[in-house]
């Protein structure tokens, strides 16, 4: 049973992975980085390695993330909602 997740755990971080590279969206690829990382850091856990887990969990899939999302923001990758905009047509 435990190896059965683990190559179902594998399977999906490949999948992630070729995802990653491949989607166009910024924003898509970071959440699929997300899942990679929340991924790892179960494999980390089924390779009883649970120092590693916390720290890819908390890194990974937290801090890398928040940044990634802030470097969009700046780039303007992510565009504001509609009540967001300053209304210049008054």
């Amino acid at each position: 049973m435990n190896s059965l997740f683990t190559v179902v755990v594998l399977g999906f971080l490949l999948i992630c992975a070729i995802a990653t590279c491949l989607t166009r969206n910024l924003l898509v690829s970071v959440v699929i980085y997300m899942a990679y990382s929340v991924l790892m850091s179960i494999m980390w856990m089924l390779l009883q390695s649970p120092d590693l887990a916390i720290t890819e969990a908390a890194v990974g899939a937290g801090v890398t993330s928040i940044l990634f999302f802030i470097v969009l923001k700046k780039i303007h990758a992510i565009k504001p909602r509609k009540e967001d905009e300053p209304n210049d047509r008054k």
